[in-house]
């Protein structure tokens, strides 16, 4: 009988083929996590998309007309004021001229029901003295900062925020 017949592996194709497998399963466990910082990342960021988007949209649907001058947008920073030609009536709210226009004040961190890692604020700018090559008084320009702190890969939670704006121009009806 001889032993040259006999089939399978010998010690050293085992030994190879260990260290193979064991360095695969290393890169794999490096990668696990970045990938999760990439799916967190992204998440983040669809959320304050989200966030900037749903503002715009309330904003849109705010009435803003010539006559009679009824004025719910607003223009400035923070709590967009209604200008002093106008009124803005809202359903039972009335806010006279110069007032603040509520519904659009910046949202603390916190304050966003159901998202308490983020802030938003509202910025109305006139267009009669020109914005985004648009120089009309029946038009502004609308813009929306929603700010967050991403996770980072290794350690949590990053030193700077990040942000997203959305813009949009609105017309007066």
């Amino acid at each position: 009988m001889s032993a040259r017949d006999e089939r399978g592996f010998t010690v050293a194709e085992v030994l190879i083929a260990a260290v193979i497998v064991t360095l695969a399963l290393v890169a794999l466990a490096n990668v696990v996590p970045l990938a999760s910082y990439g799916i967190q990342e992204g998440n983040q960021l669809s959320t304050a998309t989200f966030l900037a988007d749903q503002k715009l949209e309330q904003i849109k649907a705010l009435p803003w007309t010539s006559a009679p001058a009824n004025d719910c947008l607003g223009v400035g920073v923070g709590a967009p004021r209604v200008p002093l030609t106008a009124t803005c009536t809202l359903g039972a709210t009335t806010v006279s001229a110069g007032g603040a226009l509520t519904w659009e004040a910046d949202e603390a961190t916190g304050t966003i029901t159901g998202f308490p890692a983020y802030s938003r604020n509202v910025r109305v700018t006139d267009c009669s003295t020109g914005c985004a090559g648009i120089t009309d008084s029946g038009m502004r320009l609308v813009a929306v900062a929603v700010t967050y702190t991403p996770l980072t890969a290794g350690t949590g939670v990053a030193a700077t925020p990040k942000s997203v704006q959305v813009q949009m121009i609105v017309s007066q009806r």
